[in-house]
């Protein structure tokens, strides 16, 4: 596609005329700079502390967080392990996420807390056109007992001001407590004025937070229906531990409570749990309600920049706005195929998705780093396994940056950060939602770059991160690589492109609520996108084909190509964490000169990536490089890689005698070439691979594609991490070129469609019917009885099954397994 180059007049009158089409404002024009301002007003603002089970803060460092913590206050036994902040695994939970969310309007989350007999909802809602700072947001706090109706719960919500600026309780907090609303105000860097809200009872729920008080507390000291409100000065770098924080101010509470009334009569743990009243200035604000009962009330956050407050009547009227308006986009977006059109299936992807996006999170801090560079991290010699430990071993990192990310998770209790390859998996679905959003999450993680091109595979930004991960896993290696999935991204978003030239867009909705809906179908606005990103596609291209290429000329390989052919740095005997398939069989011992296919495939997908993009920006140059690079990887990934006595494609190493020699194991590695579609469609090789797909005996089962053959010798063994399980990312990847081929007249077109059609099935029943068990989405499926697996809350790249619903039913769903 030639690139567009529009002069200011000429940019005016398309944008006019594409308005007075699309319905919108003919007297209201956007440019391309328009659309992105107001697209970062309509993100700035959301709930992206997803280690939380709710907390909010803007894509500003050092600025305000708030957060939520609650537990039930019935018993002094339980207390302690059902204080919720941070999201956990194995909290007696019955399942917990957004039932719906969109990033640019809010969403509505359901906690089902069995241990502490509550289901709490938080009500998420944005009005970004109000101000230039985000606008105005606010969150409706909702309990309703699971089974005992009396249960007492006590919630706190607290606001921490990081950086410079103000934050000051504005009501006057009396020794009892408050009875209405109490109000803060602050003032922070970029985000100016602002006032923060907590809500007392409505008038038609008065005494809902009534609860009986223990005879010997006074009347003063019962606070009946007040609200507590606690101050205090901290450093910045310990406000994220508020937990702990709150416990030690508690401490001190019950410590004199008990002194007052004797250890053989305490008042009842919902008046001992208790923030003390001492509300004033201070950069961390507690402000603390206990009810009994069902209970609700609202938290607003109102930008000086905005002419209007947002209110509670404001925020019931959007949450019913945010409900239709959800369900009609993902209906529009996603378009559920049969057989999965039914109710349940659409609970099922509106909680997937919406927890997959809902996961968006702002990091800022710190991060450790080994630029030592030592010779040993080449991985020349014979046993550099031991050499590059013992260098590592000796090495001190240091910590550098700050840097900041927006990123989507894997799993709020267990990965709450950014990994590298885990998020191009991520923005598949996040791209057919919001094509903006999904730009600026690209570039976030372009922007993390180094001069060499170097991105940390694993971001653990700031001590709040760190505190979730192992110390032997924190410090980052400049010469490790990871799968380059983003370029997935940008593959797709060349199909859009291409697409649109044909099909061109037009906006169709207000654009201060879904900016999306305007990228594609503004004229540069796109190009000019890509334009920015474009330098750092290519630098981290070279940086990784620099950095991983693979040894042929000195073993005297026959290959098309001498420079086509990659291994992944980071080996060990047991793991290679840099492929992602951490504990994979590989060959054994290790060698310099071993090469993977799957590093190789990966270079071909670059490759195939920019030579699309080279070609729409029109870089023909680049176009023509990137393509002959292309073919030669498609060459080299037979030349190097193919068993003709296996039928596979296979890792390679060097053998005693030094020569090529291929390491066979069936599975994920010897699918790469088919998965990212190196292979020609119409070819022998093709049929061979369809065959390993289908064996019962080796990849298929009845709930997804096997990570290993089931007739491998290390099948099931070790940690079995990479080594049975049914991976929904990879899945994905191989029902896509099923899809493909199934849609491709040629001589296995009747068999892919016949695999798609089981294929898509099998992955959508089995991670609906552990989802509807358990509550949960996981991280990967047992391959024999589709069991959830390891990480719970997995809704990173296990929500593609979202993507894998909406493909089309053909080939007959309900074929018997033989005809496979």
């Amino acid at each position: 596609m030639a690139r567009m180059r529009l002069d200011s007049m000429w940019m005016f009158w398309v944008v006019l005329l594409l308005r007075l089409v699309s319905g919108v404002d003919a007297d209201t024009t956007y440019t391309a700079q328009d659309i992105e301002r107001i697209s970062n007003n309509t993100l700035l603002w959301g709930p992206y502390r997803p280690n939380l089970y709710f907390g909010t803060r803007p894509r500003i460092p050092n600025s305000l967080l708030t957060g939520l913590l609650f537990t039930r206050v019935e018993d002094y036994a339980s207390i302690q392990h059902t204080f919720r902040h941070t999201c956990e695994q194995n909290e007696n939970m019955a399942g917990y996420g957004w039932d719906i969310f969109d990033p640019r309007l809010g969403g509505i989350q359901t906690i089902r807390d069995t241990a502490n007999g509550i289901d709490l909802t938080t009500s998420f809602i944005k009005d970004t056109a109000a101000g230039d700072k985000g606008g105005n947001w606010g969150v409706r706090i909702s309990g309703k007992p699971r089974e005992k109706e009396d249960v007492k719960t006590t919630v706190i919500f607290y606001t921490a001001r990081e950086g410079l600026g103000g934050l000051e309780v504005e009501t006057d907090v009396p020794a009892e407590g408050v009875e209405g609303d109490v109000v803060m105000k602050g003032e922070s860097g970029a985000l100016g004025d602002f006032t923060i809200t907590v809500t007392g009872d409505p008038e038609d729920r008065k005494g809902i937070n009534k609860h009986p008080f223990h005879s010997h507390v006074t009347a003063q000291e019962k606070h009946l229906d007040r609200t507590f409100v606690n101050t205090q000065q901290l450093q910045p770098d310990a406000l994220w531990q508020t937990k702990p924080i709150l416990f030690q101010h508690l401490k001190t509470q019950i410590e004199e409570l008990i002194e007052r009334y004797g250890k053989d009569n305490p008042p009842p743990p919902y008046q001992l749990y208790t923030i003390a009243n001492n509300a004033g200035a201070g950069n961390l604000q507690f402000v603390q309600k206990v009810f009994e009962g069902p209970f609700e009330f609202d938290i607003l956050f109102n930008s000086g920049s905005a002419p209007e407050p947002i209110t509670s009547t404001t925020i019931s009227s959007k949450i019913e706005d945010l409900k239709k308006s959800f369900a009609a986009k993902f209906k529009d977006v996603f378009k559920p195929s049969a057989p999965f059109t039914g109710a349940k299936y659409e609970e099922f992807a509106h909680s997937l998705f919406s927890n997959l996006i809902g996961g968006l999170g702002y990091f800022h801090g710190d991060s450790l780093v080994d630029r030592s560079y030592a010779p040993e991290y080449e991985e020349e010699n014979e046993g550099f396994w031991d050499e590059t430990a013992d260098a590592r071993s000796r090495v001190q990192p240091v910590l550098e940056g700050p840097s900041e990310l927006f990123t989507s998770i894997p799993s709020r209790p267990f990965f709450p950060r950014g990994f590298l390859w885990d998020e191009g998996f991520h923005l598949i679905p996040i791209l057919d939602w919001d094509v903006d959003l999904t730009l600026q999450i690209t570039k976030s993680w372009f922007n993390l770059m180094d001069d060499d091109g170097w991105i940390a595979r694993e971001q653990i930004l700031g001590p709040e991160a760190r505190s979730k991960v192992p110390a032997e896993f924190q410090v980052q290696y400049p010469h490790y690589a990871n799968p380059p999935t983003l370029f997935l991204i940008i593959s797709s978003l060349a199909d859009k492109l291409d697409a649109l030239k044909s099909h061109p867009l037009t906006p169709h909705t207000d654009i201060h609520t879904d900016p999306s809906a305007y990228l594609l179908s503004t004229p540069g606005a796109v190009d000019a996108a890509l334009r920015d990103l474009y330098p750092l596609l290519t630098k981290h291209y070279a940086w990784f084909r620099r950095t991983q290429a693979g040894d042929v000329k000195s073993y005297d390989r026959d290959a098309f190509s001498t420079k086509e052919a990659y291994r992944w740095r980071g080996r060990t005997t047991t793991h290679l964490l840099t492929s992602g398939l951490d504990d994979y069989p590989r060959a054994q011992p290790p060698h310099p000169g071993e090469l993977h296919v799957d590093a190789l495939s990966w270079v071909g997908l670059m490759a195939s990536s920019l030579a699309r993009i080279a070609t729409f920006l029109s870089e023909d140059d680049d176009a023509a490089r990137f393509a002959k690079h292309e073919a030669a990887i498609r060459r080299n990934v037979d030349d190097l890689h193919w068993s003709a006595e296996r039928k596979m494609y296979c890792d390679a190493s060097i053998d005693d005698y030094e020569e090529h020699v291929l390491v066979c194991h069936a599975g994920y590695v010897s699918l790469f070439p088919f998965m990212v579609g190196l292979m020609d469609p119409a070819g022998e090789k093709m049929g061979d691979v369809l065959d390993l797909i289908a064996n019962p005996a080796e990849l298929w089962s009845e709930h997804g594609i096997r990570s290993l053959g089931k007739g491998d010798a290390l099948y099931g063994t070790e940690e079995d991490y990479w080594r049975s399980p049914v991976w929904l990312n990879m899945n994905y990847l191989i029902v896509s070129r099923l899809l493909s081929l199934a849609q491709t007249p040629g001589p296995h077109q009747s068999r892919a469609t016949t695999l798609y059609a089981a294929l898509r099935r099998n992955l959508v029943t089995t991670v609906y019917t552990s989802w509807k068990e358990t509550g949960f989405a996981w991280e990967q499926y047992h391959p024999e009885t589709g069991a959830g697996q390891r990480t719970q809350h997995f809704t990173g790249w296990t929500s593609l099954v979202v993507k894998i619903l909406g493909m089309p039913e053909i080939g007959g769903e309900g074929r018997e397994r033989d005809e496979l």
